[in-house]
């Protein structure tokens, strides 16, 4: 089995629930002989209640029927297939290109606790390991010892260094360290975790752009790539931490975690749509291989098909 073959069989198997609790249905609408006014309602009801919002729905639903109406289509696949090829057409967005850089590569990695944000960071760094590179991880969530604990725990797991300071230290200084020791050792890429939540009412945003301002003094093209982990089951409460984050920072894609769980799915549609904002990789279970390219294709795919 080809690489792409392997992601695209996790992606299935992530999305399997998704798929038996909602895009199922919407697929099945068009097994029915006749296209009215009663399907496109009972589609927009589907959508909605799968957490793609009312806007990306009304949208989606809008260029599924000039193209049924212009095209003349009446037979239900057909429309089937109109659906699924503008779902995977809004899923394709380029958004902020990741910077290209000269080594070593700064992967700045935020998002809620709770998300599966270290987790990711560890499963990110295990893809840039086995694709040959040098890989280090800075503990910069220094506003909770057992995130600092978490990440040495999973570097420990991978092989990897975590560069890390005392619980409460400024994480700043944690970053400028590991991106010194990074050039000194010539390691390719340093992943930062960052905190999801401040203990002080010094406000979250404020410190990550803190964080960005040190970067870029040692690297002034840093951070080459800005990942935002969202936690699918957040909803559309998912749309509104993306958009606070993308003001902050820069959101340049996202890693979405846990939609092999009991998420509906629809929230990928929101985020490409509203935000412009590509979904990169895709949480398809609890090891430290299950992080997935995400691939719209493969992904329409997998809840339609």
């Amino acid at each position: 089995m080809g690489l792409f073959d392997a992601f695209k069989k996790k992606t299935e198997q992530a999305l399997k629930r998704t798929k038996d609790a909602w895009f199922g249905k919407i697929s099945s609408l068009f097994d029915r002989q006749t296209i009215d006014k009663g399907l496109w309602d009972e589609l927009e009801e589907l959508l909605i209640a799968a957490d793609a919002g009312v806007e990306t729905t009304d949208k989606l639903i809008t260029r599924v029927k000039e193209r049924v109406s212009k095209q003349r289509i009446s037979d239900g696949q057909e429309v089937r297939a109109v659906l699924m090829e503008e779902m995977t057409s809004m899923l394709q967005v380029n958004g902020n290109q990741p910077a290209a850089a000269a080594a070593p590569r700064v992967v700045l990695v935020v998002g809620v606790n709770g998300s599966g944000k270290t987790t990711s960071i560890a499963k990110l760094g295990y893809i840039y390991k086995k694709d040959g590179s040098k890989v280090l991880l800075a503990a910069a969530d220094t506003f909770r010892a057992a995130a600092i604990d978490q990440l040495k725990w999973w570097g420990d797991k991978i092989g990897v260094e975590v560069i890390a300071h005392q619980p409460g230290a400024d994480p700043g200084a944690v970053v400028f360290d590991a991106v010194q020791a990074a050039r000194t050792r010539g390691i390719q890429v340093v992943i930062v975790d960052t905190a999801g939540r401040l203990q002080t009412k010094f406000n979250l945003m404020e410190e990550l752009k803190k964080i960005r301002k040190v970067v870029q003094r040692v690297d002034p093209t840093a951070p080459h790539d800005t990942l935002l982990v969202l936690d699918a089951n957040t909803g559309q409460n998912g749309v509104s931490q993306a958009k606070y984050f993308t003001e902050a920072v820069g959101i340049t894609g996202i890693i979405l975690t846990k939609l092999d769980s009991t998420a509906k799915g629809g929230i990928v549609l929101a985020i490409c749509d509203q935000l412009k904002i590509p979904v990169r990789f895709i949480g398809t279970g609890e090891t430290v291989e299950d992080l997935a390219p995400f691939d719209p294709r493969s992904f329409v795919e997998a809840v339609m098909s």
